[in-house]
């Protein structure tokens, strides 16, 4: 029976190894292309590890690339994006979870019912919109479409919904209104939801390519994303220089990810549960 038990563990191990393979086995070989010369790439047999490991690629990024500027313009709009859906999403998931008004239910579907429209529809009406109030190529049209997300609305529900209604009694009776009862009672407690939230809107807004790549038009309104693709065209795909690029891009997310991957899957999973 035990040699059973640690067969099939070990067959779990080896599937759940093959599947981490194929996830970050892509990024640790741009890792090493990123620390490759140029007439390096192609050589074959394939090498994982170079030969000849230089950082020069790195230093190109910032010398020979407005990769600041472009820094610059993703940390604003994530940043901006990030702080905006985690207290909309909060107000609204906590509205529709503890308020009764007419029409929360209505509402709340008319909500859930806008994940059914691809977002690629939606582009050229915004387009159009943001066109018209002259916001293209500026930063608000940038980050105005990323203020609020759906998907962060209804896990912060989901989530104030598991409160217990005895948490919100005693806040009644001490006097609290329901701002005060949102601000002081339930987010404090709501730590694993709110960093859920805060991880999806940074990888989302942070990695965001398609509207950015629509509405910059000026090379210095570019983000990081937008701006390493176009140096598929700009220096004929320098190979090295693009994965220096996004094993850069890739690292405060990856960051932000290992800090708060302990409220991130708490998050998760208490959002799913009801009182």
């Amino acid at each position: 029976m035990m040699k059973k038990i640690k067969l099939h563990r070990l067959l779990l191990y080896l599937i759940l190894l093959g599947m981490a393979s194929i996830y970050i086995g892509p990024f640790l070989f741009s890792v090493s292309i990123s620390f490759n010369a140029s007439q390096d790439v192609f050589r074959w047999p394939i090498r994982l590890f170079p030969e000849e490991w230089t950082t020069e690629n790195y230093a190109n990024i910032w010398r020979d690339l407005p990769f600041a500027t472009w820094l610059f313009n993703s940390t604003l709009i994530t940043l901006v994006q990030t702080i905006t859906n985690i207290f909309f999403a909060a107000l609204a998931g906590f509205a529709f979870a503890r308020l009764r008004f007419p029409g929360r239910n209505f509402i709340f579907g008319l909500f859930l019912a806008s994940l059914m429209i691809p977002g690629i529809i939606v582009l050229v009406p915004r387009f159009l919109l943001l066109n018209e109030l002259r916001m293209i190529n500026t930063y608000p049209g940038l980050i105005l479409p990323g203020l609020i997300n759906v998907v962060n609305t209804f896990l912060m529900k989901q989530f104030f919904e598991t409160i217990p209604r005895d948490l919100e009694d005693a806040a009644r009776i001490d006097g609290c209104g329901y701002f005060r009862m949102f601000w002081q009672v339930f987010l404090p407690i709501s730590k694993p939801a709110l960093a859920a939230v805060a991880i999806y809107s940074f990888q989302g807004s942070w990695n965001e390519f398609l509207w950015p790549v629509i509405s910059a038009i000026t090379e210095d309104m570019f983000t990081l994303p937008v701006g390493m693709a176009f140096l598929r065209y700009e220096f004929k795909v320098h190979w090295p220089l693009l994965m220096a690029g996004t094993v850069l891009i890739s690292l405060p997310t990856l960051t932000i990810f290992l800090v708060f991957q302990r409220y991130f899957v708490q998050g998760i999973a208490t959002a799913g549960l009801k009182e």
